[in-house]
């Protein structure tokens, strides 16, 4: 497994030293965007978190954030709200490198499109106009309590078959079982693959064989945030330069946290 957005484990609220980060990218302004941002401010103010920025990027010029901030609650954050679309914004954020990303995290909503995948897609088509570039279905269906394709291509999975509140942390000890979480999505999506590949050796096919998986982990970071490393989802970008560089290839794309994934396989003609 390539687990490039693997960040940490869970980190305690009352650690000694603060969290440090460059540029914190928040998606979206409003319901979703707007605690997240909130969050925080209040780690930041606690002496939890330093960054050197934080952007909120939301297409809308009056979205939440832009209505919430003239009243002080988000004073002592690093705070620029920049109105533009998500993919656009990603396209000029990760463009300059793994190398310049290391110390920026992206914090996606609950409900955005895959834009690691979309953003994946982009660098690729800009690498070889001349080549077909699309989101293949999944070869199989994933054996998850809870899974659904999508016409675009793309699968959601989960390990809840319950609702699970926007702000959990995902902690060893499962709020909604109340018993311990035994599940993780990265290793389960490695052994995807893996079966995959031992299913397709059994059966003597000649099909291109599924890479990865390019794991984009979104991790508890601090009060209830969760976040990708930008360097992360670059790297991917490095990787998949590399294998499709004279070949066709299949990738196995993931932006997911302990429970929950959006997938989608990247596929280079």
């Amino acid at each position: 497994m390539v687990e490039v957005g693997h960040i940490a484990a869970l980190v305690s609220l009352t650690r000694s030293e603060p969290l440090r980060f460059g540029r914190i990218v928040v998606i979206g302004g409003g319901c979703y965007g707007s605690w997240y941002t909130q969050q925080l401010t209040r780690a930041t103010q606690r002496g939890a978190l330093i960054a050197d920025q934080v952007v909120v990027v939301d297409r809308n010029p009056d979205c939440l954030v832009v209505q919430r901030a003239p009243t002080g609650v988000y004073a002592g954050l690093p705070l620029r709200v920049v109105r533009s679309t998500w993919r656009e914004y990603m396209a000029e954020w990760l463009s300059v490198g793994s190398a310049a990303l290391q110390r920026d995290a992206l914090v996606p909503s609950p409900l955005m499109p895959h834009l690691c995948l979309d953003w994946l897609m982009d660098r690729a088509q800009a690498r070889w106009p001349e080549r077909i570039i699309q989101v293949d279905p999944l070869p199989k269906i994933p054996n998850m309590p809870w899974e659904r394709a999508s016409p675009d291509g793309r699968h959601y999975v989960s390990f809840a078959t319950w609702m699970c509140p926007v702000n959990c942390i995902e902690p060893a000890r499962c709020p909604a079982t109340r018993g311990e979480r035994s599940w993780s999505m990265p290793p389960a999506l490695e052994a995807y693959v893996n079966d995959l590949a031992t299913e397709t050796r059994a059966d003597d096919r000649e099909t291109l064989p599924l890479r990865g998986p390019v794991i984009f982990h979104c991790v508890h970071r601090t009060y209830g945030v969760g976040m990708v490393a930008a360097a992360a989802i670059a790297r991917a970008d490095e990787q998949i330069a590399l294998w499709g560089d004279t070949s066709p290839v299949s990738v196995l794309v993931g932006t997911v946290s302990h429970c929950h994934g959006a997938l989608g396989v990247l596929a280079v003609s």
